[in-house]
């Protein structure tokens, strides 16, 4: 019998659940974008030093992502095949992979940990840092490793909760972790004078809160799963089950992580330490106003997953063309606010005129094709979701590495700081062209996946009418018989 707890999802109006699940995913991912976006607004307002502090946060920035991979990788790996697992009415072995999950993410993240303390002054000389920003950094880095554990833990379980069907308690994890980070870090920064190492701690503290949150979710009556002690272990073939889904966003983490790397580096080169950190603060712009489209593709990786584990493909599709609507809808509405408020937006994080000027020019520029770049976003969750990973990393591949790193370097090379602006639409406009190709031909596929299970649903029913038929026979000549 399958469990009430999940069985709406392949019953429920498709808008609805988009409603549903997307609404309070896009309002955490906003926030939770708040980790990264306060903390530079708060570091780069310090007197005196925040132009160069910023800068500081920002090569680190690379590293973050490459940490929150994994994160990806164990956390939506693990929840897209617990939501297969759900359509599938598999709710023990759903279960046995949120331990899974829990194990790989305590294990990866003291690896991590080690990894960064032990080799702290090489990586901020590989990263870029300079006389002026490479002890902002250190200072920056050397705390924030210490919250890995909480970080990576809060995100999978995190995750595990939407593939339960409760994006609302998935939202509050969310929630309850920014915004500690938003008290504290005024605190820490100013009231302490703590400086870049307060906005560390603020973070490290949000982050372990969050983590403890998601377990108690699931060891208390609050979750559909439970959270056995008995599954806390590591499955290789559950993890590599895990690893073979979560392996698209995965290496689009990975990707972003080499991008921002490469940004960092060309930026350093043509424009100096000012040119890091008004990339800092582009960066952390463009995270905040694509959120709510990962929050959409965080609504709906369940949807997709529990109706395509079903057979439910009428509904795959309408999820999928919805999404995509409301994403091109939302980066538009992003895209005219850019164009019209740049200077304003850059304002907020410092008064340097000339950091101003650098930055709001190159936001306008970063953004000129954002409502595809919306489409292009949603798109790749949609293969990642009904389990075909590996298209889902080209698609992913195509717009963050293979075409973006190439344009950053060709571009920067010919144009100098303003190359390195004008490499983002670039690659946006020709991965769309590569994501509407894929994408048209899985459409035939899932169209055709469609009409078999319709025609297999007639033939069972044309049986069951034959039977229904023959039995009525028998029972007429066993009438005549008895007559």
């Amino acid at each position: 019998m399958e469990d009430s707890k999940h069985q709406f999802m392949g019953t429920e109006k498709v808008t609805k659940l988009l409603f549903k699940f997307s609404l309070p995913s896009m309002i955490g991912m906003l926030v939770n974008a708040l980790y990264n976006i306060v903390d530079r607004i708060y570091i780069g307002n310090i007197p005196r030093i925040g132009k160069d502090a910023i800068a500081g946060v920002g090569l680190i920035f690379p590293v973050t992502l490459f940490v929150f991979a994994f994160s990806v990788l164990i956390g939506l790996g693990s929840a897209n095949n617990i939501s297969l697992l759900l359509g599938q009415k598999k709710k023990e072995e759903a279960e046995k992979f949120l331990g899974n999950a829990l194990a790989l993410a305590i294990v990866i993240s003291l690896v991590l940990l080690l990894g960064v303390t032990l080799n702290i002054d090489k990586l901020i000389i590989l990263i870029g840092g300079s006389a002026n920003t490479s002890a902002h950094a250190k200072d920056y880095l050397s705390i924030l490793a210490l919250g890995f554990p909480g970080a990576l833990i809060s995100y999978t379980l995190n995750a595990g909760i939407r593939a339960d069907g409760n994006p609302k308690k998935s939202m509050t994890t969310l929630l309850v972790g920014a915004i500690t980070n938003i008290i504290l870090d005024p605190i820490l920064i100013f009231g302490f004078g703590m400086g870049v190492k307060g906005a560390a701690i603020a973070t490290i503290i949000s982050q372990y809160i969050s983590a403890i949150w998601t377990i108690y979710y699931f060891t208390s009556g609050l979750s559909g799963l439970k959270l056995f002690k008995k599954n806390i272990r590591i499955s290789l073939n559950r993890a590599s089950k895990a690893a073979s889904i979560g392996a698209a966003p995965f290496t689009l983490q990975i990707g972003a992580s080499a991008i921002n790397y490469v940004f960092n580096i060309t930026m350093k080169k043509y424009g100096g330490d000012i040119a890091v950190s008004a990339i800092a603060i582009v960066q952390g712009v463009l995270m905040f106003i694509t959120m709510p489209v990962f929050g959409i593709n965080q609504g709906l990786q369940p949807i997709l997953g529990y109706n395509y584990g079903a057979k439910l493909y009428s509904r795959v599709k309408e999820a999928l063309f919805k999404g995509i609507f409301v994403a091109v809808i939302i980066c538009s509405f992003n895209f005219l606010m850019i164009q019209f408020l740049s200077r304003h937006v850059i304002h907020i994080f410092n008064q340097d005129e000339t950091l101003i000027r650098l930055a709001s020019r190159g936001l306008r520029i970063q953004t000129l094709v954002l409502p595809i770049a919306g489409m292009q976003i949603i798109s790749s969750i949609y293969f990642q979701a009904v389990g075909k990973p590996r298209m889902s990393i080209i698609m992913s591949l195509s717009r963050q590495v293979i075409l973006l790193i190439p344009c950053i370097f060709i571009l920067s090379f010919k144009f100098g700081v303003s190359g390195v602006w004008f490499a983002t639409p670039t690659a946006d406009t020709l991965s769309a062209m590569l994501t509407f190709f894929l994408l048209r031909r899985e459409l035939k596929h899932l169209k055709f996946l469609e009409s078999e299970a319709k025609n297999k649903s007639e033939n069972t029913k044309d049986k069951k009418l034959d039977e229904e038929k023959l039995g009525e026979k028998e029972l007429n000549n066993a009438d005549q018989l008895w007559d």
